[in-house]
């Protein structure tokens, strides 16, 4: 048994073996340090080591490259101490009211919001209380064991209803099912169907102890996330200046264009800046053109006194940090990330 000490929170706790990583032991403990997908790939867990020693784990090389090593950085969710520890890392919380649980819950509608993309509604059980923040995520617990992450869309909710964007993956196991052409195949998701999920996790969330103006920078789907929190603060009359970048590759992709054109009128602190990266016919398209990080990056000169939420593709996401950090003197602690990965990723 190793003890972690954490740095500038000088909180301890105990990894109690040898099969246990950092982050699974702190969790365990109700330490809440930054994480996203648990599998060595987000890279949302990295953190400095002080001293001590660890086996770093299976982790792909762009969510910690050697010379990241060289550096001491470590992954959380990947690493193992081999001796005592001392570990540079932000301490979000020490709460224990979002522990995550295993629930089941049913399939209350399937909704194709374009060709590749299902907004789903899962209906919680009626008797149990289901405590998240906006902008956090679940796992659907598949039967051969693996899961599979979606980010909520939704704020809590008397309904006890939890929405989720689903993007086809051709070969996924999960997302095959849903976009089950057959209807009638013992294999598709239907309604009324039955799942088990587990959540809520992550640590996507909006910090409210700040008052630093916003740029919510989604791709693809990962406006999910960014909807649940948008609302929230709506819903609680609880505004910032926010700017909101939408990337997507095709304008028939802006699926929720019209209610984040609403959101402006219901919150006049936010701009939207919806970003279209294939080349458009000007007649049909006269948006915003190119890669969505490098939108932020013609708009802004310095970035030093703003806070970025980013979510969608890895690659999105670490273009974005490295040129905002970089070339727009965002610090690095300003910036909070949410990685969706695929099957093929993990």
């Amino acid at each position: 048994m190793f003890q972690v000490n954490l740095k500038p929170s000088n909180v301890s706790f105990d990894v109690k073996n040898d099969s246990q990583t950092i982050l699974e032991a702190a969790l365990e403990k109700g330490f809440v340090v930054p994480y996203g997908c648990k599998d060595g790939v987000c890279g949302s867990c990295k953190a400095t080591l002080v001293s001590g020693k660890v086996d770093y784990g299976s982790h792909s090389r762009t969510a910690l490259s050697k010379n990241e090593i060289q550096k001491k950085n470590i992954l959380l969710c990947s690493a193992k101490p081999l001796s005592d520890l001392t570990i540079e890392a932000n301490l979000i919380s020490t709460k224990e009211s979002n522990t995550p649980k295993k629930l089941p819950c049913r399939v209350e509608s399937i909704e194709k919001v374009s060709n590749d993309i299902a907004v789903v509604k899962l209906k919680l059980p009626s008797n149990k209380t289901f405590e998240f923040l906006p902008g956090q995520y679940i796992d659907i617990l598949l039967k051969d064991g693996k899961r599979r992450s979606y980010s909520m869309a939704s704020i809590p909710n008397r309904d006890n209803l939890i929405e989720l964007h689903i993007k086809h993956t051709p070969g996924g196991v999960f997302t095959d099912s849903l976009f089950e052409a057959n209807k009638e195949s013992v294999s598709a998701v239907k309604v009324k169907d039955i799942l088990r999920l587990e959540g809520p996790l992550g640590t996507f969330f909006l910090r409210e102890n700040s008052e630093k103006d916003i740029i919510f920078l989604a791709s693809g789907t990962g406006i999910a996330p960014i909807k649940a929190i948008v609302e929230s603060c709506i819903a609680r009359s609880k505004y910032r200046n926010v700017v909101l970048y939408w990337g997507v590759r095709d304008p028939s992709d802006l699926y929720l264009d019209s209610l984040a054109t609403e959101w402006q009128k219901l919150m006049p602190q936010l701009t939207y800046i919806p970003v279209v990266s294939e080349k458009q016919d000007t007649e049909h398209w006269k948006g915003r053109t190119g890669f969505v990080h490098q939108a932020v990056v013609k708009d802004f000169q310095s970035l030093k006194n703003m806070e970025v939420y980013a979510c969608g593709s890895p690659l999105m996401i670490k273009a974005a940090f490295d040129d905002f950090v970089n070339f727009l003197e965002l610090p690095k602690e300003s910036f909070f990330s949410d990685a969706f990965l695929t099957a093929a990723d993990k």
